[in-house]
């Protein structure tokens, strides 16, 4: 189902709690939502349509999937100050970032897995992940 866009810093700000299998139906909620937007959007988590829990959903050039309770646990590299945007508020932002991510998380299929994301696609996955984390660009 695609679900409105959450632009209330109230909410955003919250950090979310770990999903369980239970939740997996948010994913699909999040793909909707993800290919609704899909023009100007490759990347979504979960609290952006209003549900509190650590599910993100990637657009990369091998197309979208799904990380429940993803956790950074290694960045390589410099980081560098980029402008990011975002569909939760208006215009850009700089942040910060890292080229190069190693994360823990989990699959469609709830098993664990350990990945490392690079450039663009780490960039994504460091944004969203901060949404997790109730934190705003």
């Amino acid at each position: 189902m695609i679900r409105e866009i959450i632009k209330d810093p109230l909410l955003l700000n919250k950090k979310s709690t770990d999903a369980t299998y239970e939740d997996r139906w948010i994913a699909q909620d999040l793909l909707d939502t993800l290919n609704a937007h899909h023009e100007h959007c490759v990347g979504m988590a979960a609290n952006m349509i209003g549900e509190l829990k650590n599910i993100i959903i990637i657009a990369d050039q091998s197309g979208p999937f799904v990380m429940y309770n993803p956790q950074i646990i290694k960045t390589t590299g410099f980081p560098y100050t980029i402008q990011e945007g975002c569909l939760s508020h208006q215009g850009t932002k700089e942040t910060l970032r890292y080229p190069q991510i190693k994360v823990a998380y989990l699959d469609d299929a709830f098993k664990k897995k350990i990945k490392t994301f690079y450039d663009y696609t780490a960039q994504i996955i460091q944004h969203e992940i901060d949404h997790c984390n109730g934190i705003l660009i």
